[in-house]
Formats: structure tokens, sequence, C-alpha cells
């Protein structure tokens, strides 16, 4: 089996992935309030505080997922890189290994993990990829995104 070819696609719209959160998190914050008004007199205040401190708290880490920075993700045939895109231009790339987490068809969700060049530490960044605006690169993405990973050489 041949590797998919070398692609370079720029990740900058995440209208999918937003509108899920969003809707995630009002449906979160309807049921936690429904069911503090609805247990107003049979719940202590104590339990009744907590609970809409872990809702605010969670649906804080909810909206703060929504903001995705614009990538580029490279392949150029046997490795990954990613480079943050910074007011329209590419900062330095990063290689690592990407994975997919989700795959709705239309809608993917990436994993990319590379080492930290200052501490050699594991960073990983989360990619939403949406179909919707990558119409003619989204096969070629999805071929590469499944393909085996080539054999390594030995060292």
């Amino acid at each position: 089996m041949r590797a998919p070819p070398p692609i370079d696609i720029s990740l900058t719209r995440f209208g999918c992935w937003r509108g899920a959160l969003a809707i995630l998190a009002l449906g979160t914050g309807a049921v936690i309030a429904a069911w503090l008004l609805a247990s107003a007199d049979a719940q202590p205040p104590a339990l009744r505080v907590g609970v809409a401190l872990a809702a605010v708290l969670a649906l804080g880490a909810l909206l703060s997922a929504a903001r995705v920075a614009a990538v580029e993700l490279g392949w150029d045939g046997a490795h990954w890189s990613c480079a943050v895109l910074d007011g329209g231009r590419a900062g330095p790339p990063l290689p690592g290994e990407l994975t997919v987490a989700i795959d709705l068809g239309s809608w993917l969700l990436l994993r990319f993990a590379a080492a930290d060049p200052q501490g050699g530490r594991l960073r990983v960044r989360w990619l939403p990829v949406q179909r919707r605006g990558l119409e003619p690169q989204w096969h070629a993405l999805r071929c590469a995104v499944h393909a085996p990973m080539p054999a390594r050489e030995p060292r």
C-alpha cells in the first residue's frame, strides 16, 4: 500500500465545533438550572451552591474549548507537522504524531501530539476539522489521516 501524497492544509474554520459546544453549554446550563429550581426546598443550600459553582466552572471550560487557534497542518508523506497561524503567517512547524479521535464523515476531531522543543514534554493540540471550507482538499486529508504510518527505520 502506498502512502498518501503530501498535503499542506490551513485549518481556519471552526463553526461546527463552536456551534456544538454552544449547544452543549446551553443544554447543560438549562438542565442544571431546572434541577436547582425544582429542588429549591428539597436540597440543602450548600449543595445547591456547590452544584451552581460546578456548573459555572464546567460551562467556562466548554467555552474556553471553543477558542481554537488556526493552524497549518502538513503531511510530507512520512511525518506530520503543525504550525500555528498568527495573522495569516505560519509559525515554526512542530513535527509530531496525528491520530483520529472522532470521525463523523464531514467532521473530524484530530489529536496532534508533539514534543516541546524547549522542555521535551509532550504538547497536545486538539484540532476540530470540518469539511466546509476544505472541500477540494477533504478527500486527501481523510486519506492521509487514516493511512497507516510508514515503517520506521531502525536506529
